[in-house]
């Protein structure tokens, strides 16, 4: 089975699309909770079930939203394909590889794409559990959360330079500014 939906996914050049989805949704869901944390944060704090729960509901909005937008476009831009290339051969490829493809890849992308943004939601709010649990954390649980937040982007962004070739601590210092910036913001409209 995986040597099946290996070839399907390198017929298709599906691992491209589906690393790009990872990093954009994985970005989206760092820096939605970023978002929220910090809102919470310029408002003087929220109790730390709230802000879990808060965090979770905006988590799977993000997660079903990404999990059927990229099923239903990368559905029909399978079917187009495949369409085309039957246009082309004059043949029904229905049960050949293109065919599988053109039905298997769509829920292996929307699998990317929904899961990535849940990923990244998980682990940002992981400290506000972990004080949930208990555990002492040298910084506040919104604090704490704040700066995973941070280090998760940063880490998207050196991907995405070992992606592009380019020096990663480039990169992830660019994410890391447009967390900042973002942060600034939320600040200020929240003061």
């Amino acid at each position: 089975m995986l040597k099946r939906l290996r070839l399907l996914v390198q017929l298709t050049h599906a691992h491209r699309i589906a690393r790009r989805y990872f990093v954009t949704n994985g970005f989206d869901g760092a820096l939605t909770m970023l978002g929220l944390i910090m809102g919470f944060y310029a408002s003087g704090g929220v109790p730390v079930p709230v802000a879990i729960n808060a965090c979770l509901g905006a988590a799977i909005a993000l997660t079903v939203s990404g999990l059927s937008s990229a099923y239903v476009s990368e559905a029909a831009e399978r079917e187009r394909e495949l369409l085309e290339l039957e246009r082309a051969l004059v043949r029904d490829l229905g049960d050949t590889a293109h065919g599988s493809a053109a039905r298997l890849v769509p829920l292996l992308i929307a699998a990317v794409n929904g899961l990535a943004p849940l990923l990244m939601a998980l682990v940002v709010i992981a400290p506000l559990w972990a004080v949930e649990a208990g555990i002492d954390l040298p910084l506040g649980p919104l604090e704490s959360s704040i700066v995973v937040a941070f280090a998760t982007l940063f880490m998207l962004g050196t991907f995405l330079g070992s992606i592009s070739g380019r020096f990663w601590l480039w990169s992830g210092l660019r994410t890391l500014l447009i967390a900042l910036l973002t942060a600034g913001i939320i600040l200020l409209i929240g003061n």
